[in-house]
């Protein structure tokens, strides 16, 4: 098989590339810069941006599968680059796939598309996309993902794909953030803390998109035309979770603590100030943010495991362990991972001890 990957330089799309190489599949990448580390792993790299169609036509060409990961994450920056890139980015990527005749098309998109700002509770494949989205990303995507799945048929099979909060080394973006954050005293916990959430080794992110390749053998699959939520299938207290990871990497205990309510009244403010003023950077607090902070998401892995495929390679506590290591070699003020273990089985309240009441706060 020969798969083109976009995106295939960073963080996801990399690791995607390194297992496609690893089986002996033919690939080929498609960024806006050269990756020679992964191009000497076997890979054909082609600079281009997913909105130049002629990139992308070029790119596609002799494929017969298309895993498409580049995209424009965060939760906070310009409308019409988001825009451009996510969603009309994928609209080219989408209508050269088909002229050139590729087979099988693959959609990192992200559980945000469904909505933070209510409780999701062993959320199912059938779970909407949110009429209103607080954040542009997710906005962009949902439409995005929408023209994906909606070219399913006539010999394109496509699928989406829902990989929540995905972290591993390489990952410059989730748990960087989060630690920095605790090594200058901002880390905050919004609500009571019990708040349980999925997350994604990197690992395991990367094989559901091969999984999700294999299982897509024509439109009338039965994972074509729809969308999964992919994670490692154990929801985690965050507050516990977050307690656990500090203390591991040596950093300080959250100390400060936030009503909803009150954090959202802040994001507001923040977004008001950063869209009126000449304000450089992310604003500290959105309302997208303090959504994904105070409720809970996770997700049902049953139907990924069973029209995917999809399974569990590297467990929770595992990926953890090599992720802080990774970790704690770049971040400053972070201590070597500490010796003891991680608790096996489901990270929560049932296998962590919350954190006593000074352990709390938001930054």
């Amino acid at each position: 098989m020969k798969a083109l990957v976009t995106g295939g330089g960073g963080f996801i799309g990399r690791r995607v590339v390194e297992l496609l190489l690893g089986r002996g599949d033919a690939v080929r990448i498609l960024a806006r810069g050269r990756y020679p580390d992964v191009e000497a792993l076997g890979a054909e790299g082609l600079p281009g941006d997913v909105r130049n169609p002629e990139c992308v036509d070029r790119a596609v060409a002799g494929v017969d599968v298309v895993f498409h990961v580049a995209g424009k994450a965060g939760y906070w920056g310009d409308r019409r680059e988001y825009w451009s890139i996510n969603v009309e980015g994928t609209r080219n990527v989408l209508r050269a796939a088909r002229r050139a005749g590729v087979a099988k098309f693959v959609f990192t998109s992200t559980p945000s598309v469904a909505g933070y700002d209510t409780d999701v509770e062993k959320g199912a494949p059938g779970l909407p996309r949110a009429a209103r989205h607080r954040s542009v990303y997710p906005e962009t995507k949902a439409v995005a993902e929408a023209l994906v799945l909606e070219s399913n048929g006539d010999g394109f099979a496509t699928v989406a794909l829902r990989p929540h909060l995905v972290f591993g080394p390489g990952d410059h973006q989730l748990l960087p953030r989060v630690l920095a954050k605790a090594v200058g005293g901002s880390l905050p916990i919004v609500g009571d803390g019990r708040n349980r959430v999925d997350f994604t080794y990197v690992d395991n992110a990367a094989w559901a998109h091969l999984d999700a390749a294999d299982a897509l053998v024509d439109p009338a699959a039965a994972c074509a035309g729809r969308a999964y939520f992919v994670s490692n299938g154990e929801p985690v207290g965050l507050e516990a979770f977050l307690a656990e990871l500090l203390r591991r990497a040596g950093l300080p205990p959250i100390r400060r603590r936030v009503s909803p309510s009150i954090a959202r009244a802040a994001a507001a403010v923040c977004e008001w100030l950063w869209t009126l003023l000449p304000l450089t950077g992310d604003p500290p607090l959105t309302r997208f943010l303090v959504d994904a902070l105070a409720h809970s998401h996770w997700y049902d892995m049953e139907p990924t495991r069973r029209e995917l495929g999809y399974r569990i390679r590297v467990p929770l506590t595992e990926g953890i362990e090599r992720t802080l290591a990774w970790l704690c070699q770049k971040l400053p003020g972070a201590a070597p991972p500490h010796p003891d273990p991680l608790p096996e089985g489901p990270v929560g309240a049932e296998t962590i001890s919350p954190p006593s009441s000074s352990q709390g706060g938001l930054g």
